[in-house]
C-alpha cells in the first residue's frame, strides 16, 4: 500500500443504505490520500451538518460533498439547491451519486450546479473510481497549492 500523503479530505457523505456506506468507505481507505468521512443518512442531517446546527456546531465543513439523489426528509436536489444557494456553501465541490440514470435527472443535478453526477452501480469498480477521481482532484490541488 503506498504511503499516506500529509494533506486529508474531508468527505460528507449523505447516504442512506448501509451497504452502500459500507462500500464507499472501503473504497477510500486504500488511497494515498487520507480520507476523513462523516456520514448523513437523510437530507435534514445534512444540512444541518453544512451548515453547522444544532449539535453539529463543532463539525468539520466538508472539502467535497458526496450525495445520493434518493434520501429521506429532503431529497437530494433540495440538499443540492441548498449548498449552491448559500455563500458560505456554494464552493464545496458537490458530487451525485445516484442509482438514477434518467436524463431528466441528470440534467436537473447540473442545472443545479452539480459538479460531477455518478451513476451507482453494483460493481466495486465504480466506486474505486469516484474514490480516484477525489483523490487525483486533491492531489492535483495540493500540488498547485506548494507551487
Amino acid at each position: 500500500m503506498p504511503a499516506k500523503v500529509s494533506r486529508s479530505v474531508d468527505i460528507l457523505l449523505v447516504e442512506d443504505n448501509s451497504a452502500d456506506i459500507k462500500l464507499i468507505e472501503e473504497c477510500f481507505k486504500d488511497l494515498t490520500i487520507k480520507c476523513n468521512i462523516n456520514v448523513a443518512t437523510d437530507g435534514e442531517q445534512a444540512v444541518d451538518i453544512l451548515k453547522r446546527n444544532g449539535t453539529h456546531l463543532n463539525d468539520v465543513r466538508p472539502d467535497v460533498v458526496l450525495l445520493d439523489l434518493k434520501i429521506p426528509k429532503k431529497d437530494g436536489f433540495e440538499v443540492l439547491s441548498e449548498i449552491k444557494s448559500d455563500t458560505s456553501l456554494s464552493g464545496i465541490p458537490v458530487i451525485i451519486l445516484s442509482s438514477s440514470s434518467l436524463k431528466n435527472d441528470v440534467d436537473k443535478a447540473y442545472a443545479l450546479k452539480a459538479n460531477f453526477y455518478i451513476t451507482k452501480e453494483m460493481d466495486i469498480e465504480n466506486y474505486v473510481q469516484i474514490a480516484k477521481y477525489i483523490e487525483d482532484y486533491w492531489l492535483s490541488k495540493s500540488d498547485k497549492r506548494a507551487v
